[in-house]
């Protein structure tokens, strides 16, 4: 990709002027469909949707980066700020699905999965290559709401992480690295309600996350990926599966254990809920692409009607 200073966009440090780059994808992409399934709720301070611009932050070995990234045509433009600007922008292509693989994907054993398909070619399945990043937001979502989890990372990620370059929409953060989620004080977990089991386990992770993070792009199997994670205490195949999705983009990667997936993927199907055996069952006729046939079912928006509460957020910092 061709790198050019952008002199028309604002830094908010002048000694490191944006760059920016055009991604041309071979296939049509839904930007939004692809990277926003990233954002972990609508105060995710890595990841802001600014009308049609995506804003996303990261860490690379030259240093924190922000990403904007914006659809014109049939191009993908992209601006990156800060020192880790050049490798942020060798990213586009990733989140942008261009390592995603649909051959060998049939939608027609199931007329409801072959017409959404259809009607959303442009979602692809994207791949951030960031293993501990990852790892690290699928352990503070177990066993818990969305919204409790997404309150974590947000504060987390705000007190302990570096404010993102950039004229960001708003202010925006990257993540903590390894090293400095391993040093984040027990009562400043317990102040976000993360439990210790969760904030143990980050810990642990934390330090030994280059090694994690070579295992794991190293395997090529989703077997092998699960027994990369499942090797350690308090990673089980939800948190596997959930890492998997994000940081490599696995087309087959089944979050087995969701509170909720189970009954979604039974409603869409056979209009009935299902339990996980019952899932598993009927994604495979799609053994490979299983995780490609549960974004198409969320992108379809069809969804169970809600018969009953909702599970309620639980408050452990009284314990």
């Amino acid at each position: 990709m061709t790198l050019t200073a952008d002199a028309g966009a604002a830094d908010a440090a002048p000694q490191s002027p944006p760059r920016t780059t055009v991604y041309r994808p071979a296939v049509p992409v839904d930007l939004r469909a692809t990277v926003g399934m990233l954002r972990r709720g609508p105060g995710d301070p890595t990841m802001v949707f600014d009308g049609p611009v995506i804003w996303r932050t990261l860490r690379t070995p030259l240093g924190p980066a922000t990403l904007a990234l914006r659809v014109h045509g049939d191009e993908i433009r992209a601006t990156a700020w800060g020192t880790g600007a050049d490798p942020a922008l060798d990213t586009v292509p990733s989140l942008c699905g261009a390592d995603d693989d649909p051959s060998g994907f049939d939608p027609s054993p199931h007329p409801f999965i072959a017409e959404v398909a259809r009607r959303t070619r442009g979602l692809r399945l994207a791949r951030t290559g960031v293993v501990f990043d990852a790892l690290a937001c699928a352990i503070i979502e177990q066993k818990v709401t969305g919204l409790e989890a997404f309150r974590a990372w947000r504060l987390l990620v705000t007190k302990f992480g570096e404010r993102a370059p950039g004229p960001t929409p708003r202010p925006m953060y990257t993540a903590p690295t390894a090293e400095q989620w391993r040093r984040i004080p027990s009562w400043d977990w317990h102040r976000v309600a993360v439990q210790p089991p969760q904030s143990k386990t980050i810990v642990r992770v934390a330090e030994r996350a280059e090694s994690i993070s070579r295992a794991l792009l190293a395997a090529s199997t989703g077997d092998d990926r699960d027994r990369v994670l499942t090797s350690f205490p308090g990673i089980g195949p939800w948190t596997s599966a959930e890492t998997r999705i994000r940081a490599l983009g696995d087309p087959d990667a089944v979050s087995v254990g969701d509170y909720h997936l189970a009954h979604e993927v039974g409603y869409a199907l056979t209009g009935h809920r299902t339990d996980d055996d019952g899932m598993l069952e009927l994604l495979e006729p799609w053994a490979g692409h299983r995780q490609r046939v549960i974004r198409l079912i969320f992108a379809s928006r069809v969804s169970e009607p809600r018969r009953g509460p909702r599970l309620s957020p639980e408050d452990h910092r009284g314990r």
